[in-house]
């Protein structure tokens, strides 16, 4: 059984008009967590999100997260086969601990690891 997908973004430089356009059209829940950053919450059962402001050097951005256990050795697993790190492992304390990479096609994609960092 391969990674699980279990999060996803949508990030646009107003992200608080996406959040409503979000909110209004599909009937999602939004909690507001940081200044640029508000997590989503759709159907119980269902994949989760946020919407929010991207990084430098982006405008916008659809990207998804996949679950591994450890980001360090995924990234340079990635790496050794043509993909290359965006965002090394960090952590934001008691929310989630992620990095993203590019794929050979130029794609951004997100890892997770499991559980909440301290």
């Amino acid at each position: 059984m391969g990674s699980p997908i279990v999060h996803f973004e949508v990030l646009g430089p107003d992200h608080k008009g996406l959040s409503e356009f979000y909110a209004g059209q599909f009937g999602w829940g939004i909690q507001s967590v940081m200044d640029e950053y508000d997590l989503v919450t759709t159907e119980e059962g269902s994949l989760g999100g946020g919407i929010g402001t991207p990084f430098e050097g982006v405008d916008k951005l659809v990207i998804f997260y996949i679950q591994v256990p450890s980001i360090d050795e995924a990234l340079a697993s990635i790496e050794s086969a043509g993909g290359e790190t965006v965002r090394e492992r960090t952590e934001i304390p008691g929310m989630v601990t992620y990095g993203q990479f590019r794929d050979p096609a130029g794609n951004i994609i997100g890892l997770v690891e499991p559980g909440m960092p301290q």
